[in-house]
């Protein structure tokens, strides 16, 4: 799905991402709450006790919606924290607001500086295929460079991974989310 390709303009296109990302958002609500429910030998129970998704239901607990909606700002995170907000039993009253506001960036970000990056990219391609190349290469050696020293550094036990244990409690701090 490139929206680069679609024959609309940029306003019915950042509509048109906000309905998409809005359901899948949702969507991993739901599943979140369901899994929470009792699906204990499934696939979604295991990434449910997983450090990131530990780390997004500490941090529903301690901000909020706020963390729903900032989520969309992020590359790989909205997935957890939505599906964290779900397994919390976030209450829809505080989780629909923060949810749409989250798909809005998303769907600006995406649909506009989506746009200008995807051009961007192309000029760069046509006027240096090496340099393009390149700067691909020094970001994905950067990238991995990051994961390869955080994974280090957790099994060293420095980087305080909270304990899998509490990942599916269900425990939501009343404060923060409204319940």
């Amino acid at each position: 799905m490139d929206p680069r390709t679609w024959d609309a303009p940029l306003e019915v296109i950042v509509v048109a991402l906000w309905v998409i990302v809005m359901a899948r958002a949702n969507g991993t609500y739901w599943l979140g709450r369901l899994a929470a429910r009792g699906a204990e030998s499934t696939r979604i129970q295991r990434l449910m006790r997983s450090p990131g998704y530990t780390r997004a239901v500490d941090r529903l607990n301690r901000w909020g919606a706020p963390v729903v909606a900032l989520s969309f700002l992020t590359i790989g995170v909205q997935t957890l924290v939505n599906l964290a907000a779900g397994g919390i039993r976030m209450p829809l009253r505080r989780y629909l607001p923060a949810v749409a506001l989250g798909c809005v960036a998303w769907a600006i970000v995406y649909g506009a500086a989506g746009f200008f990056g995807f051009e961007a990219l192309a000029l760069l391609w046509q006027r240096s295929p090496a340099l393009t190349v390149t700067l691909g290469v020094l970001l994905v050696a950067g990238f991995a460079g990051f994961v390869t020293w955080r994974v280090r550094e957790s099994r060293a036990g420095r980087v305080a991974v909270p304990a899998p244990a509490s990942a599916g409690s269900g425990q939501v701090d009343d404060r923060r989310t409204g319940g």
